[in-house]
């Protein structure tokens, strides 16, 4: 039986990537707005305002939190890239999540804005040298992280919203 909460696994990471590695997960950040948008594709107003599981946020939710997160992360990026070893300000994904904007705003907004970003943010990571993606970055909750580590996070983030979608639907039989 698949977890609602996380069906494709919990996050884990390597400590070290190779090369190809880090062009597979590249390629990830570089779907992930493709799959976001085709798992959303169609559905209704009352779909989108489903909770993907119970205590969950809404679909719509989801698809505001992946564009929220990810400027997050590549602006964290553009910080390790540019300063020693800075301390990031976490932010509170819940809080945003039920913003006035999320509500009002139409996802096809997120979903621009996520194509965008991740345009720019692949451009970012295609030019890092090896020795880029170890530099570091102080996060008050998780310590010392790398590059590395928040191009695993954020292409299994990607997937990972995606999945609660398309599972939902399936659950759901929308499909």
């Amino acid at each position: 039986m698949v977890d609602i909460q996380y069906p494709i696994g919990k996050f884990s990471r390597k400590p070290v990537l190779t090369e190809p590695e880090r062009r597979e997960l590249i390629q990830q950040i570089v779907e992930a707005p493709v799959h976001l948008r085709k798992a959303v594709n169609g559905l209704s107003v009352d779909q989108l305002d489903t909770a993907y599981r119970p205590g969950g946020w809404s679909v719509r939710q989801v698809v505001h939190h992946v564009p929220d997160s990810h400027v997050n992360a590549y602006i964290r990026v553009k910080f390790a890239l540019t300063e020693s070893q800075p301390t990031i300000k976490p932010y509170n994904e819940k809080l945003w999540a039920n913003l006035p904007d999320v509500k009002g705003t139409s996802i096809e907004v997120s979903l621009t804005l996520l194509g965008a970003l991740h345009e720019r943010w692949v451009v970012l990571l295609q030019s890092l040298s090896p020795e880029d993606f170890l530099k570091t970055l102080i996060h008050p909750e998780h310590g010392i992280i790398t590059i590395d580590y928040l191009l695993q996070l954020y292409a299994w983030h990607g997937r990972h919203h995606v999945a609660h979608i398309t599972s939902l639907k399936k659950r759901m039989g929308w499909v």
